[in-house]
């Protein structure tokens, strides 16, 4: 009980310091909270994007396939396919 109790007068340089602190922890905080809120809206278009991606991957690997069965086909001469073609390829003008 016979403490003595000191009170002391802050310093101007402790001040600006704690001030510059609680102003560095604002916008650390908010910046993180507007981070989250950017991450989420951003989930949805990042997966309208891997669906048209993925999409556009299976299309290009179902051209190559049928390139593929069609050089096949005209290298060997097996008519395994539709026999579908994109032109008149029987030399006959019209």
């Amino acid at each position: 009980m016979s403490e003595i109790i000191k009170s002391e007068a802050i310093s101007r340089r402790k001040a600006l310091s704690l001030f510059g602190q609680g102003a560095a922890f604002a916008v650390a905080t908010s910046t993180a909270a507007l981070t989250v809120s950017d991450a989420e809206a951003q989930t949805v278009g990042m997966e309208r994007r891997q669906e048209r991606r993925a999409g556009r991957h299976e299309r290009r690997e179902e051209r190559r396939t049928g390139r593929y069965e069609r050089r096949e086909d005209r290298r060997t001469g097996a008519t395994t396919g539709a026999g579908t073609t994109t032109g008149m390829a029987t030399g006959q003008k019209q």
